[in-house]
This record gives structure tokens, C-alpha cells and sequence, in this order.
């Protein structure tokens, strides 16, 4: 009897119910499916990182692919697409290394300008983000070329005598001087928005002498002046900005009579004869001569230096980008 209890154990009733394993060995068809179909997704993963991460062979390392520079971001504007474009041409014949901040400037100029609202800093033409911002700038920052601009000072203040004249108002502007906007402010341009004035180099050799031996004067675009500066008692420029902030305006005081005053970013300064004053003209600046008749005319020498974090490929480029004539 119990023998026949185990026959009809548990094993016995679901005996018929399942396979017989004792003829049942492994057969390798499962294991190469589970393997190929792994091997499949690793192609698949690796496939969609390497398209997600790579940009496409056409394009050399660091440069902004169409993706992340759609044309809808730059807006309806249509200088910005002008800008856009050149900075692309100017990377197709050069290199988009370096170009990320330059990039960047242009995607969002709309932001950076405020439109008309009231701002302690807003270039006027464009803005590169990221600078390091001042109203005023240490002569550190551009030591050689503040030394060869004093040490030129008595040449370029006895060149400045030689092209002067009464500055009278009502007087006839003459040849190679330009009257302001402002009455009482005029001057005289050895460069002008990155181009030489030939007639006015020649009447100063020795100024021109100087600015050839600056090491980051902006002589090649639209950024970049030289120029002697005017300014007759009683005159009041009203606050303005400076069309970037990728310059540093070097004024070098030539004759500063007192009562002058120089407000930049709501820091008053004032000139000093034979010295350097380095100043970041994309902050709200104002210009006064409040003096007496009798004490003559403010004259400064003008130069555009470029801001001393703007790095080499972002300065050739902005030269290529704000080329004189584009």
C-alpha cells in the first residue's frame, strides 16, 4: 500500500502533464538570439550617442553647427543676420575655434542693446559678452602702448600746434579738421573708422610714427579712430555710448585747462597733461569744459586701443566681420 501512495505522489500526478527531460540538452539556437540581439542594441546605443554628441564631418571642432544657430534665433534683424554671415564666411576661410563668445554676441545683440532703455552700459552697434566691464581701465592693462603714447607726448602736442587754428565759432572749418555734432567740439582724424586719412598722416609724421608702433591699436575696423580732440569753454556733451565694448579709448591729455571733467559709468575723472586716461566709452560717458573763455580749449589725443580680454582669433575676426566698406 504505501508503495502505491508514492506512485500516486505529486510527481506522479503531474508526471503526465510535463515534458520528458530525460532525453532534453541544451541547444545553442537561444543563446546566439540573446547574444545577437544584445550586440544589435549596443550598435543602436552607440549609433544615437555618436549622432547626438559628433558634429557632422563637415564641420571643424568648436564651431556652432546650423542646429545650435537656427536662423529663427537671430530674430527678423536683419543686421544681425549681415553679422551672422560674415562671422560664417570668416570661419569657412579661417576656423570657428575661438569663436563661441563672438558667436554668441551676435545670436543674442537684440538682448545685450536693451532697445531704448536706460543702462550704465549699452554699446550702441555691438556687445561681446563675457568682457570684463569698467568705466575706467588700470594703465596695466595696456602699459606698452600707454609708455610710447607719453613718451610721444611733446612730438605729438608740437604736431597738434602746427594744424591748429582759433576755433572761433562761425569761423570756416579748415581742410582735414570736422566740426561735431555738438557745437563747440571739433576734430582732426589721422584714422577714422578704421581707415587712414592720408593728407592728415602726412601733416603728422610723428603722431602717425607713434601709432605705428602700437601694439593693439584698431586701425582695421569701423571700431578703430586716432584723432585730436577740441573741446571749447563752456561746452557740455551730452551722455552718449560708444558703438562696442571690445575697445579701450585712450585719451592722452595734450592742454587741460582747469574746469574739464570726464564722467564715466557716473565716475567723474578728469585729464591730466602727458598722461593716459583709458576709458571704456560703451558706458554711459559725459564731457564738459565748464572753464572761462579765457582759459582756452580742452585738447586730447584719441586712440582705440582693444580691450586687453578680447583675444587674437576674436580680433581678427571682428576685423574681418566690421571691415571698413561692409
Amino acid at each position: 500500500m504505501p508503495s502505491i501512495m508514492a506512485d500516486w505522489g505529486l510527481h506522479g500526478l503531474l508526471s503526465p502533464l510535463l515534458p520528458d527531460t530525460s532525453s532534453w540538452r541544451p541547444r545553442p539556437e537561444p543563446t546566439i538570439a540573446v547574444l545577437g540581439s544584445l550586440a544589435l542594441l549596443f550598435v543602436w546605443y552607440c549609433y544615437r550617442v555618436g549622432s547626438g554628441q559628433a558634429a557632422p564631418a563637415s564641420h571643424q571642432q568648436g564651431m556652432p553647427t546650423e542646429e545650435r544657430c537656427p536662423r529663427r534665433a537671430l530674430g527678423s534683424d536683419a543686421a544681425n543676420q549681415r553679422l551672422y554671415r560674415s562671422l560664417r564666411d570668416y570661419a569657412k576661410r579661417y576656423s570657428w575655434s575661438g569663436m563661441n563668445r563672438l558667436h554668441k554676441g551676435i545670436r543674442d545683440q537684440a538682448h545685450y542693446q536693451l532697445g531704448e532703455r536706460l543702462a550704465i552700459q549699452k554699446p550702441s552697434a555691438f556687445y561681446l559678452p563675457d568682457l570684463p566691464s569698467a568705466p575706467y581701465f588700470p594703465r596695466e592693462s595696456q602699459r606698452h602702448d600707454v609708455e610710447i603714447l607719453e613718451l610721444s607726448f611733446p612730438a605729438i602736442l608740437r604736431e597738434f600746434e602746427g594744424i591748429a587754428w582759433d576755433f572761433a565759432p562761425g569761423a570756416p572749418t579748415p581742410r582735414g579738421w570736422t566740426a561735431n555734432a555738438n557745437p563747440g567740439c571739433h576734430s582732426y582724424y589721422l584714422y577714422r573708422q578704421g581707415e587712414c586719412v592720408a593728407q592728415n598722416c602726412r601733416s603728422c609724421p610723428w603722431t602717425y610714427r607713434a601709432l605705428s608702433a602700437l601694439r593693439t591699436f584698431v586701425n582695421a575696423n569701423r571700431f578703430g579712430n586716432a584723432c585730436f580732440s577740441v573741446l571749447q569753454p563752456g561746452t557740455v556733451l551730452p551722455g552718449t555710448y560708444g558703438p562696442t565694448n571690445t575697445r579701450v579709448r585712450c585719451h592722452l591729455g595734450l592742454k587741460v585747462p582747469p574746469g574739464c571733467e570726464l564722467v564715466v559709468g557716473g565716475e567723474p575723472q578728469c585729464w591730466s597733461e602727458g598722461y593716459c586716461l583709458l576709458v571704456d566709452d560703451s558706458f554711459l560717458h559725459t564731457t564738459a569744459h565748464n572753464g572761462s573763455p579765457t582759459d582756452g580749449p580742452r585738447v586730447i589725443f584719441i586712440v582705440d586701443l582693444w580691450h586687453p580680454n578680447v583675444a587674437g582669433p576674436e580680433r581678427q575676426a571682428l576685423d574681418y566681420i566690421f571691415a571698413p566698406g561692409r
